[in-house]
């Protein structure tokens, strides 16, 4: 009788168990066991994202960070709607010339964002690296900081507004690199998106209480302006913070300190790919396109209640100097959508939540349009807040999903480049409009722009079926 002898299998050393597994290889079938010992085969071995606790607490405060700095964009769009009868005031000008405010800072931010695909290579890379770091956020903050300085003086108006070029690249910077890391990240993508966009709508939320007073001071003296050196102090803070926490580090090596699970390209090909390849490979996907637009008109219409419904209140139902905290109560919504319709979104499926919300936010829109009624209609404005709360992350989320890794970090930038686009335009054309029409024509925008979000969102996920088939 003969004895079988047991080998002991041999594991890795116990730290390595943290973070990688072996895979099992199986024997072919038909082989012959008694042919002899086969090589041993194995699997490369594949990162199992357990984090020790040091790393979650660097992982959370780096999030943090992120989160401050999409408090101090949502800060900057949440101010402008309270101070839009101040600057009107002060400086004599129209509507369609405040407007300009908007074209101004989207062409700072569009060419920001754009600019994404080749910054991304030239501040702070290696060859093989191709996402975006500390840099691009840091920097922004700073650009921001020199915009307010320069507007809390109260410049001649066509400084005020071409300062606001400047704001605009900071904003992009922050806005396009903080989305491209987040929707990098496979682990709790949806939810990490919808909290880091909650705290733009918390930061919205609550710089109209500040902005309020300074819109209410006489608008032929200078200090309204003021307000300015707040956002300024809040900037540099921001750009202090970013560049402590993240270090100007890459987006890789921040995730690979914290052991963070990403979405990777599936892929042998080591070598790295040039950054206007990239551009082409981005822009030649229709889907890129429809999302790119939704998320356009999206961010359009959101800046347009956002900036004109304070005006619109103050026009059409009477409203008085304190119905710039009506704009807080919007983007109050905004804030809180993001975080409660989470359980929904995904009861629902995100994709078809979409559809949803749309809906409801049309047939409140009428009744701003129609019922005239000041309480009314700021009742409304707060709800369609909480129902477009959730739209904008749920398509950055939906974009890390379906979009190929290898190309993410640029299509979120041009994403979001078409949405600060989409922030100038639509405000612009709305204040053109209200110049000629008065400013009762919001809400019909606002009707009109939201339909064509629901038709942009139904064609999106269309080549989205259409490309996996």
């Amino acid at each position: 009788m003969s004895s079988t002898k047991v080998q002991t299998p041999v594991h890795p050393p116990p730290h390595a168990l943290d973070y990688y597994r072996m895979a099992v290889v199986r024997l072919p079938e038909g082989r012959d066991t008694n042919a002899g010992p086969e090589p041993l085969q194995t699997a490369p071995l594949v990162q199992n994202h357990v984090q020790t606790p040091a790393q979650l607490r660097t992982e959370r405060i780096r999030f943090a960070a992120l989160m401050y700095s999409f408090f101090l964009v949502g800060w900057n769009d949440g101010s402008m709607g309270p101070l839009i009868p101040a600057i009107k005031g002060h400086y004599n000008a129209g509507y369609a010339a405040v407007s300009t405010l908007f074209i101004v800072s989207c062409t700072g931010s569009a060419l920001g964002a754009f600019s994404i695909f080749y910054l991304l290579e030239k501040i702070g890379f290696g060859k093989a690296s191709w996402s975006p770091n500390g840099s691009l956020l840091a920097l922004g903050a700073v650009l921001q900081t020199i915009a307010y300085a320069v507007q809390a003086a109260a410049p001649p108006f066509p400084v005020f507004v071409a300062i606001s070029f400047i704001n605009g690249l900071g904003i992009a910077f922050q806005d396009s690199t903080g989305n491209g890391f987040v929707a990098s990240l496979k682990k709790n993508g949806a939810r990490k998106m919808g909290i880091l966009h909650a705290a733009y709508g918390c930061g919205a939320f609550v710089a109209p209480f500040v902005a309020t007073p300074f819109a209410g001071m006489d608008s032929s003296q200078k200090r309204w302006a003021l307000f300015y050196l707040t956002s300024g102090g809040l900037a540099a803070s921001t750009a202090v913070l970013l560049a402590v926490v993240l270090k100007f580090k890459r987006q890789d090596e921040l995730l690979r300190e914290t052991n963070s699970e990403i979405h990777v390209e599936e892929t042998t090909e080591d070598a790295p790919v040039e950054p206007r390849s990239k551009m082409r490979q981005t822009l030649s996907l229709p889907l890129v396109h429809y999302l790119a637009f939704y998320i356009s008109v999206y961010v359009g219409v959101e800046v347009t209640l956002g900036g004109w419904v304070v005006q619109f209140i103050r026009d059409t139902r009477g409203g008085d100097a304190s119905a710039g905290y009506i704009s807080s109560g919007f983007f109050g919504g905004l804030m809180a959508g993001r975080i409660l319709l989470l359980p929904l979104n995904s009861w629902l499926g995100e994709r078809r939540v979409i559809f949803l919300y749309a809906s409801l936010t049309l047939a409140l829109d009428i009744i701003i349009w129609r019922v005239r009624s000041l309480i009314g209609d700021a009742v409304a404005v707060s709800i369609i807040g909480v129902l477009f709360g959730p739209m904008y992350p749920i398509v950055m989320h939906q974009a890390g999903l379906i979009l190929p890794p290898r190309i993410l970090v640029g299509a979120v930038g041009y994403i979001s480049g078409m949405g600060i686009v989409g922030s100038a335009i639509i405000p612009f054309v709305t204040g053109a409009l209200a110049s000629r029409f008065e400013i009762r024509v919001m809400p019909i925008v606002v009707l009109i722009m939201t339909t064509l979000m629901a038709a942009l969102w139904a064609l999106a996920m269309r080549q989205n079926k259409h490309r996996n088939d």
